[in-house]
């Protein structure tokens, strides 16, 4: 029997790094704040594949997902898309939490008091 390999499919590697070469100023913004473990010590990673999927922002330790949604979210086909999405991710065992880009940059302490907020206690 062969395992199924679930994070960080190899052929979805390049574009992984086309991704994390070119972040929207919201995620560039938010992954200032991530980035290092500066946030409770958490370990996050930008544009990590899980299944066929590629999310915004993961924190293994918490089986945490951080997703930014732009203006491109705005549609019925994406939120259909983003809601399948998200239903797959969770039956998996992962926590979604969705910011919209312009909190990003008008409310950043909340989003990442939110984060923290989602954080299992150990």
């Amino acid at each position: 029997m062969t395992s199924k390999r679930v994070h960080t499919k190899v052929e979805l590697k390049t574009y992984r790094k086309k991704l994390r070469s070119k972040l929207t100023p919201a995620e560039a913004f938010l992954w200032e704040n991530l980035k290092s473990r500066q946030l409770d010590g958490k370990r996050f990673t930008k544009q990590h594949s899980i299944g066929n999927y590629i999310v915004d922002f993961y924190c293994a330790s918490q089986k945490l997902i951080i997703e930014l949604d732009g203006e491109v979210h705005n549609n019925s086909i994406a939120i259909e898309y983003d809601a399948k999405r998200t239903d797959y991710l969770n039956k998996l065992g992962y926590t979604v939490i969705r910011f919209e880009n312009k909190m990003v940059f008008d409310q950043l302490s909340i989003i990442l008091e939110t984060i923290k907020n989602n954080f299992k206690s150990v």
